[in-house]
């Protein structure tokens, strides 16, 4: 089967070094959550912000793409509550439209994953006072969503999703106190049936986010560990027999909810989150040794609990 690009959670393209962009959206911020969202061209790494950003200033939502088409925002937790709205932004113009089907139910703390040209799933999330193992999916053609049969393995919020379009998505990590799950549950896009890989993360952790290389290796990264301290850990998850390693590199700060994205075949993001403190940075991994660099410019306004999806076309 010939691999597509996707995107995370985020992934994007098939083509290395093809122009395109990641955007980062919504978010906590010192004060209150934002509508804003960044946008991060992949040929030089440079930063703009979008005019029209979210339609409601959102934090603990989920991003996912439909590469060279659009991208999705989807959940989260608005002024009121919990959001089962979806913004989706064509890549053609970064115009902005508001799905008229939302999510299944209104959650925050999902996790999004893509089949690029096929389907976008948003994953797991709670309303504040149930937990879902719910899994939706948006067909691209029409946007109309289905819910599948089988959902997540377990309840669960603050997981992470990532993609090796084409192929299959991942679910990993997530929490329902006092549980921190090390669980990654893959859905194989064939049939969207579920397994539960027997190698899960490397530590139980909520908060965390994730990013791919598609046809070839997803990751899962940062976080928060029972008992308190975030992480910076990195694992990596190689597509071809969903072995786990764990990069001798993690991020640049240890931190909670931050967003990744990645430009497939080239290089992953992952911006944002909160250390001791909201943070801007943006730290960037080539795909070709794993090795982490820090993007001169980051986020435009500090936060954590944001959502990212890229178009690598």
């Amino acid at each position: 089967m010939a691999i597509r690009p996707i995107d995370h959670g985020i992934i994007a393209l098939a083509g290395a070094g093809a122009a395109g962009a990641g955007y980062f959206g919504g978010g906590s911020i010192s004060g209150g959550r934002q509508a804003v969202v960044d946008k991060f061209a992949f040929p030089d790494d440079s930063r703009t912000t979008l005019g029209t950003g979210l339609a409601v200033a959102t934090n603990s939502l989920a991003g996912m793409a439909n590469s060279g088409v659009a991208g999705y925002f989807g959940g989260g937790y608005i002024s009121t509550g919990a959001t089962a709205n979806i913004d989706k932004f064509s890549f053609a113009d970064d115009s902005r439209t508001t799905l008229s089907t939302g999510l299944s139910t209104a959650v925050y703390i999902p996790a999004a994953m893509a089949n690029s040209g096929t389907a976008g799933y948003f994953g797991g999330g709670t309303d504040g006072s149930s937990y879902y193992t719910t899994v939706d999916k948006f067909a691209f053609s029409d946007d109309s969503r289905s819910t599948l049969s089988t959902g997540l393995s377990a309840i669960n919020g603050g997981l992470a999703g990532m993609a090796n379009s084409g192929t299959a998505g991942y679910f990993g990590g997530g929490s329902k106190y006092p549980n921190y799950y090390t669980t990654v549950d893959k859905f194989a896009f064939s049939d969207d049936s579920r397994s539960t890989l027997g190698t899960g993360l490397s530590v139980g952790r909520d908060g965390l986010t994730g990013m791919a290389n598609s046809g070839t290796a997803g990751y899962f990264a940062g976080g928060y560990q029972s008992g308190g301290p975030n992480v910076s850990t990195v694992d990596k998850f190689a597509f071809s027999d969903d072995s786990r390693t764990t990069l001798s590199t993690g991020l640049s700060t240890a931190c909670r909810y931050p967003a990744g994205m990645a430009n497939s075949g080239v290089a992953g993001y992952v911006g944002g989150g909160y250390g001791s403190d909201y943070i801007t940075t943006v730290d960037k991994f080539a795909f070709s040794d794993d090795s982490r660099s820090t993007l001169s410019t980051g986020l435009s306004v500090a936060a954590s609990y944001l959502a990212a999806m890229a178009n690598g076309l």
